[in-house]
């Protein structure tokens, strides 16, 4: 394996990994606010200031004009970010971290799969088969084996 293909397996496990951290830190801001939407709110606002930084630093080029020519249905990617963030923060509490990212991870996989099957936003196309589908069963008796036990 190449070494820059294991740096991005390595970095996506690790950005996988902080979620259940995130949603921990993230509801103890909405309990210490008793708002989980203002925490989910703080939340946004402190990583849009981590990320300003980070441009800053890295020396980060945008095009304007890219973006101005970007389908209307790109943008919606910040709405569905808040409502993950929010849901998370209200489940987090009342399913535990095993079941509520099982099942953020049975989502993410059924609909990466539904995404790549029919080329949806530019995705690479892979076609629906017999492994990918036995690999969503296995993620759903996950689940369930998680929120049994």
């Amino acid at each position: 394996m190449e070494p820059s293909k294991l740096f991005w397996i390595i970095l996506a496990f690790f950005s996988g990994a902080f979620l259940p951290i995130q949603a921990a830190l993230n509801t103890k801001l909405s309990k210490a606010g008793n708002s989980p939407v203002h925490a989910s709110m703080l939340s946004f606002i402190i990583g849009t200031a981590a990320l300003i930084l980070y441009i800053y630093i890295s020396r980060q080029q945008v095009s304007w004009e890219g973006l101005k020519t970007a389908p209307y249905y790109a943008w919606i990617g910040g709405i569905l970010g808040a409502f993950y963030v929010t849901v998370i923060i209200l489940a987090f509490p009342k399913l535990g971290p095993g079941v509520t990212f099982s099942l953020v991870v049975a989502g993410q996989l059924i609909f990466s799969v539904l995404l790549e099957h029919f080329n949806i936003l530019d995705t690479p196309q892979h076609p629906v088969s017999l492994l990918r589908i036995t690999g969503i069963v296995l993620i759903i008796a996950g689940v369930i084996l998680v929120r049994k036990f």
